[in-house]
């Protein structure tokens, strides 16, 4: 052969090798993404068990055509009253909301494997919540450690999250302290009810019903250690926190109060110190009869959020200041269910699905992108006892 034809052959081949890698990796990842870009969903549905409900279910969602096909019990398990998957969507992480856990007086946490073909979950591990009845998951910003609120043990605790998805060890569990609220029956002790990592994942905010306040501890994340950070915590006194949400650039939380089923907006203003700027109930003017408030979410438009009414059984909505990040409520929207104990807005951000806990049914609402207004589809699902609902891409 020519040694002068040697070079260009190399470039040529060299230049192949670099377009078939290119389109290799081009393949693969269309491949990978190919059902977020169709639309196509797996549903979970965490339940309390012991009325018709044998654990979590699940539900294939086509999210371009709305169309919802149940595909049975993911997996049977006691009281999976609070759900949290993983980003990569390999894991499913489930309480089991009880007071005791082999003897002691606790609550467990469940690891699951997730089969995104079939909608089925397989046990890895599980382990003592570190207090009784958890009701809350989460995960810090590095996904290695997962975060959990235990209401009557009124404690919070950390577990580090293992390359198999498996949980080890409680690295802290921590009991929360403070005055107790006014509400002698409801705050008769603390109640840690949400626990969420801050943007910088330097700190882990807890709303804590019992105490009436949200408390901030400091979170190493390389460790999983958590340690209460002095006057860091926020007061709503009387509203009986559960939920919160932190605003993308993390300068605002809107802290949902459960006993007066009240918004407090808080914004930032010195370093961690957040200052209340807005107080306002989710509910209609004139409504006196009992209710409990469940559940709260921001749109991911930013320019909504939505709590849900136990007892008026509705979905408040709420229109937000871009500016000032205030709310103004727009309206009340009927469930057409008993008892909306959480809702959750789907991936596309098109549509709200409503676990209406004591009518055991979910409801599917259309979110109006202009308005945020809510209309419902006709569609309904039959759970028994439906408390949790989450999504996560399917294959």
């Amino acid at each position: 052969m020519n040694d002068s034809l040697m070079p260009n052959m190399k470039k040529t081949l060299s230049r192949s090798c670099w377009l078939f890698a290119i389109l290799l990796f081009s393949a693969l990842t269309s491949a990978a993404s190919d059902n977020s870009a169709k639309g196509k969903y797996l549903l979970f549905v965490g339940t309390y068990t012991g009325k018709g409900s044998q654990g979590i279910y699940s539900f294939r969602y086509d999210a371009k055509s709305g169309e919802l096909t149940a595909t049975g019990l993911a997996a049977e398990t006691e009281n999976p009253s609070f759900l949290a998957i993983d980003k990569k969507g390999e894991f499913v992480y489930a309480v089991n909301e009880t007071g005791k856990y082999k003897g002691a007086v606790t609550g467990a946490v469940r690891a699951f494997r997730l089969d995104r073909h079939t909608g089925k979950l397989t046990l890895v591990n599980e382990v003592a919540s570190g207090g009784a009845d958890p009701c809350y998951l989460s995960f810090d910003k590095t996904g290695k450690f997962l975060l959990v609120a235990n209401y009557t043990g009124g404690t919070v605790a950390a577990f580090p999250i293992f390359p198999d998805g498996g949980l080890g060890e409680a690295s802290s569990v921590l009991l929360d302290k403070g005055a107790l609220g006014p509400n002698r029956e409801r705050q008769e002790g603390p109640h840690a009810h949400w626990i969420e990592a801050s943007g910088d994942n330097h700190s882990a905010y807890v709303a804590d019903l019992g105490l009436d306040r949200v408390l901030s501890y400091r979170l190493d994340a390389s460790t999983g250690k958590l340690a209460p950070e002095k006057d860091a915590a926020v007061g709503v006194p009387g509203s009986g926190p559960r939920h919160a949400v932190i605003s993308d650039n993390g300068n605002r939380l809107y802290v949902l109060g459960e006993v007066d089923s009240s918004v407090t907006v808080f914004e930032r203003r010195e370093g961690k110190r957040f200052e209340q700027v807005q107080h306002l109930s989710a509910l209609p003017a004139g409504f006196s009869s009992p209710n409990d408030a469940a559940e709260i979410a921001m749109h991911p438009s930013g320019k909504y959020l939505y709590t849900s009414n136990r007892g008026h059984n509705s979905i408040a909505l709420f229109a937000v200041d871009a500016k000032t990040g205030k709310l103004e409520l727009v309206e009340d929207s009927p469930t057409l269910g008993k008892i909306p104990r959480h809702f959750e807005i789907d991936p596309t951000g098109t549509r709200l699905f409503v676990a209406n806990e004591e009518s055991g049914n979910i409801v599917v609402f259309r979110i109006d992108a202009k308005t945020g207004k809510l209309t419902p589809t006709g569609q309904t699902l039959q759970v028994a006892s439906p408390v949790c609902l989450k999504f996560v891409r399917a294959e």
